[in-house]
């Protein structure tokens, strides 16, 4: 289907986690003035947009996505007027800023909470989920970072529970009052009216509940996350955000959307509806865990059929209305090659680079989190001393009442922590690898001494962040890789990925190779059709006989079909 054309489409996204990017000031974290001192570095890597994580005023109990002020600038990472400035100095690049919209919940020191729960007749009552004690214990609600699990927590001055789906001190917004709405909606404006360019939506599809909270319905299986996304105003909520707010700016919005099925998809991003331009959805992410054990990673390794499976219903859902996204990591997630490819130092290179050409190649917009462009590792921490994140810290203390062997999730959490996303950025060989003078608030991967370092990797042509550079810039030149038809081949090979992309006239075939060995692939008369090279990741083309190909271990190769 002819898809029309429009920059959020086409633009390739980087996702910035301030805290670990650049430390101008000597604390040990990342801050704005950093970003701005790596703009031209941002820009020279052919990107067009940057997914900021939050910057807002928030106490930090869960790194800034429990926000106390969304008028104002978290002081670790500077004022306002260095926003002003990162804005400026972005856009006279060419370059669009996205930042994160948190508004399922805030800080539990947010004004209007503080306020919430002085008393039940406050005025700011109602901005939040309130249930009295003497009706007794409230229906079973799950928490992701509570230390029992449990989401609704007793707060004695009003002898109520707040609602939190996530810590105990982000208590849920109540979406239901038209005062929170009305809030948010002129805070969106705020921030439009500076000049951002779209908002990545935070857990967007929990906003909506059902207030008379009842048990868990049966439908559900027991499993809380597609229950939260599937309140009863939820897409009610979204077309009035789009029609108050978002529909008045050239800008691009992009949804979390944990537990939203593929039937549910074009509800939030078909044109007609008038919601969300793409959501992030989570099916990959939970390919190698354990079933609805989101944290736990299963015992057998995942197959490259399912990888495939995955990506191409998700294709076959946008074929003809709406977009999606394209992404292997985040700050939410361990790193892309350590969980997709292979971070050993035999293939570390060119499973980095293979996993670049496949979002590169994908249709969706594709995003990027930072570091992932010199192919970034887990960190691995042996010990729970080691870790920050209040998910894997407060799992930790949970499954330590319950008795559960720790080692063993400690082991679990080297492949599956957050904290392995969340390193500092390796910008040279130097002691903090060029993030900090000082001690960093998470320790720097050992790794950037060995060559996984910016500077390093911007003197080698065939280095991951050059390959990196080069595929941004394929993609770029040839549209049919942005909107063309996607055709998945081979669809039983476990070793390698193969998939046309086709628009008009302009025909490619893409092959990557997720395998350690090397592959053999017979494509009959598409292998003797006249092939142009446009990019491999490996030193040599892939050897070519009239029926087929033989990959080197995780070869990739993009070839225009002519």
């Amino acid at each position: 289907m002819e898809q029309s054309r429009t920059w959020w489409k086409e633009g390739v996204v980087y996702q910035i986690y301030p805290r670990s990017f650049q430390d101008t000031t000597g604390n040990g974290v990342g801050d704005i003035q950093g970003i701005i001192k790596r703009l031209d570095y941002i820009k020279g890597l052919g990107v067009d947009i940057i997914w900021l994580c939050p910057v807002y005023k928030s106490p930090n109990d869960d790194n800034g996505y429990d926000i106390s002020d969304y008028r104002n600038i978290m002081e670790e990472f500077g004022t306002m007027s260095d926003f002003d400035l990162l804005l400026e100095e972005m856009h006279a690049r060419g370059l669009k800023l996205v930042m994160d919209l948190v508004v399922n919940h805030t800080s539990d020191e947010h004004q209007w909470f503080q306020e919430s729960r002085k008393s039940r007749d406050n005025a700011y009552r109602d901005y939040y989920h309130w249930w009295p004690a003497e009706k007794g214990t409230p229906p079973k609600r799950f928490s992701y970072f509570d230390v029992d699990g449990d989401a609704w927590k007793y707060d004695e001055p009003t002898d109520s529970y707040y609602l939190h789906y996530f810590s105990v001190k982000q208590p849920d917004l109540k979406w239901e009052n038209p005062k929170v709405r009305q809030e948010i909606y002129d805070m969106m404006h705020f921030w439009f009216k500076k000049g951002v360019d779209g908002f990545r939506m935070d857990v967007i599809p929990f906003i909506s509940k059902d207030t008379s909270y009842p048990e868990l319905p049966e439908k559900f299986n027991g499993n809380f996350i597609p229950f939260y996304s599937d309140g009863p105003k939820l897409h009610e909520y979204l077309h009035e955000m789009n029609k108050e707010v978002l529909s008045k700016y050239d800008i691009m919005t992009v949804g979390e959307t944990p537990g939203v099925a593929r039937d549910q998809a074009l509800l939030f991003v078909d044109e007609e509806r008038e919601e969300l331009n793409m959501f992030f959805h989570f099916e990959l992410m939970s390919l190698d865990r354990d079933g609805d054990e989101v944290f736990w990673m299963r015992e057998d390794k995942w197959k490259l059929t399912e990888f495939k499976k995955i990506h191409s219903d998700w294709d076959e859902t946008f074929a003809e209305k709406g977009w999606g996204s394209m992404f292997l990591s985040n700050h939410d997630n361990p790193r892309t090659v350590s969980r997709w490819g292979n971070d050993s130092p035999e293939h570390w290179h060119n499973s980095a680079t293979m996993l670049h050409t496949f979002l590169l190649t994908m249709k969706g917009t594709p995003y990027f989190y930072y570091g992932d462009e010199i192919g970034m590792s887990n960190i691995r921490f042996d010990t729970i001393d080691d870790y920050q994140d209040i998910n894997t810290l407060n799992r930790y203390e949970l499954l330590k009442q319950q008795g559960v062997d720790l080692d063993t999730f400690i082991e679990n959490e080297k492949e599956a922590s957050r904290d392995n996303g969340r390193t500092p950025m390796q910008w040279d060989a130097t002691e903090n690898a060029g993030f900090s003078a000082a001690t960093p608030w998470l320790k720097v991967h050992p790794n950037h001494k060995k060559g996984l370092n910016v500077a390093e990797q911007e003197k080698d042509e065939n280095s991951v962040l050059n390959y990196f550079k080069r595929m941004v810039q394929v993609r770029k030149d040839h549209l049919g890789l942005v909107y063309g038809d996607y055709q998945l081949l081979q669809e039983d090979n476990e070793q390698v990925y193969v998939y046309t992309r086709s628009m008009n006239d302009e025909n490619y075939l893409v092959l990557l190779s997720f395998s350690e060995e090397k592959a053999n692939l017979e494509l009959g008369d598409l292998a003797s059709s006249t092939l142009q090279l446009l990019i491999s990741n490996d030193a040599h083309d892939a050897a070519k006989s009239n029926t087929g190909f033989e990959l080197n271990p995780y070869q990739a190769c993009v070839y225009k079909i002519d």
